[in-house]
């Protein structure tokens, strides 16, 4: 692992709140726990350049202008690498290997928001995968560590699958990537 995909994780350990707390436990829609989760947006945009210049829209990628898939506590470091490795049938280590898993785009000095890749490999495991699949698939993803700390249900894992499915489907069919913005 690199020094920077290192300094990430950090990163990523930090924000993560004390589950132990019953204070910072509050139920959103979909029925999982918000321990105070950052909001992870996930959209599709033709480049790299055009996803990063969402960053100047205040309030994230707009819905008018991009595909938008919000997604409370879905980090696109370590929950979107443990998907791929599902999915896929790889290694955690090879998901987070792979070109665009979790990249940061967007200048490491923001202080509120970032933009991060999704990797192909994930984008077009998601495209391709069945309804069938993604339902087996939502089981194994809801029980990794960080899912089933925040609350995630394998029903709620299955709605969230459904929806990353369905804009990894569109953005290929449209010759676009996936990408995800980050707020803290």
């Amino acid at each position: 692992m690199s020094a920077s995909e290192d300094n990430w994780l950090d990163l990523l350990w930090a924000m993560e709140p004390d589950h132990r707390n019953p204070a910072t436990t509050v139920v959103v829609s979909g029925g999982c726990d918000d321990h105070g989760m950052v909001m992870c947006e996930y959209f599709s945009a033709a480049d790299d350049d055009v996803a990063v210049r969402v960053l100047d829209q205040p309030d994230g990628p707009d819905p008018a202008t991009f595909d938008v898939v919000p997604l409370r506590g879905i980090d696109p470091v370590v929950v979107l690498a443990r998907l791929e490795a599902i999915l896929t049938g790889c290694s955690y280590d090879e998901a987070t290997r792979r070109p665009r898993s979790g990249r940061l785009l967007s200048s490491p000095e923001s202080e509120s928001a970032f933009i991060m890749s999704v990797s192909d490999t994930l984008q077009e495991a998601l495209a391709s995968a069945t309804p069938a699949a993604l339902a087996e698939a939502a089981g194994p993803w809801s029980g990794t560590e960080e899912l089933e700390a925040s609350g995630y249900t394998s029903e709620d894992a299955g709605q969230s699958l459904a929806q990353l499915a369905g804009l990894a489907g569109r953005a290929g069919s449209d010759g676009r990537r996936m990408y995800c913005r980050w707020a803290l």
